[in-house]
């Protein structure tokens, strides 16, 4: 056999070998997560494992993404990744919004997130947007991008960690600028008029994004072809959507309230912080939930999704024979990834979440604050895009 075949099929057995172990790692991880939630917390921690194993692999397959989409539009007019964004709202507030009006589902409280829309929203979604595109994922995105094997996107997760941390030593502060009271458009207005003026805003959005993305060079269409596979990948954007929203309202069901991410990486940095001698206690948010830090990291809710959501991306990469890390990362996208991360981490904090707790998890739960988020994140995400091609993450767009 001639030596270029020998090394081609060594490469490929070993690239087998790496995407099984990834599969097989994935699976145990999520099988440990489970069990230790059943155990400790009840059946429904254990479904919960599960949930969050498929959020993981959904984000990956479908590459759905809050980041790429708004990039895309702001740079080629390429609408495709907000529209799927507002299909994923609409199914998932037809879904949760009678559950939220209800007020319980099969013997299981709920609530959603509503929090007060003010200064401290408008300027951490702002942040977070700059940071998002600096940092090259979003809270969601970095999570699944670091568990399919992209080692950049483990630093823009630590900064990310620290900044949540840094953020919860003067919060207070920022919660003290002016807001308005938490409003509710399900109590406010009933289910079903709110259900339709979400809906119809949905509508606006997506006929906007065909009205301004004909100015772009691009306008994606996804066609179904045989290539979609429902294990190995790759997603058209809509399997994504369509899998976001029944997988958030499964979260509804299971944990009482929607899915969240970022309130974890404010616990993990507190952890740290602690590990290197120090209390994070002297500071009044952590002096208030003393308690949490008293328990380990897997008691919390959100920090256990969060390991299972990159476990199961981490399966997906595997399955789409895709898991490859690699440590080479260049100086631009190094310190975006830094600078980034730091960003949405304060960010988050100030806003009461990121795209997924505080834009996803509010919109869904009929809260103004959700869409205040929307507005002044995707601003940010201009900015933070014009600034990518500044310090030469990105190219230069070329013009005719």
């Amino acid at each position: 056999m001639p030596m270029n075949a020998l090394s081609f099929a060594a490469s490929r057995s070993s690239a087998q070998l790496r995407n099984g172990g990834a599969v097989l790692l994935a699976l145990a991880v999520l099988v440990a997560l489970a069990v230790h939630g059943g155990y400790a917390f009840g059946w429904r921690r254990a479904a919960l494992m599960a949930v969050a194993g498929g959020l993981g692999l959904a984000l990956y397959h479908a590459a759905f993404g809050f980041t790429a989409a708004w990039r895309a539009f702001v740079r080629t007019g390429d609408g495709s990744g907000l529209r799927a964004q507002m299909a994923m709202l609409a199914i998932a507030t037809v879904l949760i919004f009678p559950v939220l009006d209800a007020g319980s589902i099969l013997g299981q409280p709920v609530g959603g997130f509503v929090a007060p829309a003010g200064v401290s929203v408008a300027f951490g979604a702002f942040l977070f947007g700059i940071g998002m595109q600096l940092g090259g994922g979003c809270a969601s995105g970095t999570l699944y991008t670091v568990g399919g094997g992209n080692t950049k996107m483990v630093v823009t997760l630590a900064a990310f960690v620290g900044g949540s941390y840094v953020a919860t030593t003067h919060l207070g502060w920022w919660l003290g600028l002016p807001s308005l009271a938490p409003v509710s458009t399900i109590s406010a207005l009933g289910l079903w008029p709110a259900l339709g003026l979400n809906l119809a805003v949905f509508g606006a959005v997506t006929l906007a994004t065909h009205r301004f993305g004909q100015r772009g060079a691009l306008t994606r269409q996804e066609p179904m072809t045989p290539g979609h596979h429902l294990l190995r990948g790759p997603w058209p954007l809509l399997w994504g959507a369509v899998a976001l929203a029944v997988l958030n309202f499964a979260t509804v069901v299971l944990a009482g309230r929607p899915w969240g991410i970022t309130a974890a990486f404010a616990l993990w940095g507190a952890h740290g912080v602690q590990a290197a001698g120090f209390d994070p206690t002297v500071w009044p948010y952590w002096a208030a939930r003393s308690g949490v830090l008293d328990r380990g990291l897997l008691a919390d809710t959100t920090s256990a999704m969060n390991f299972a959501i990159m476990a199961g991306a981490m399966m997906a990469a595997g399955l789409a024979g895709r898991f490859a890390p690699g440590w080479r990362i260049a100086g631009p996208a190094l310190a975006g990834a830094v600078l980034g991360g730091l960003m949405m981490g304060y960010g988050a904090r100030l806003a009461f979440g990121c795209n997924i707790g505080a834009y996803f998890g509010g919109v869904v739960s009929g809260s103004l604050h959700g869409w205040l988020w929307l507005a002044t994140g995707f601003l940010g995400s201009i900015v933070g895009t014009r600034l990518r091609t500044a310090i030469g993450i990105d190219p230069a767009r070329q013009t005719a």
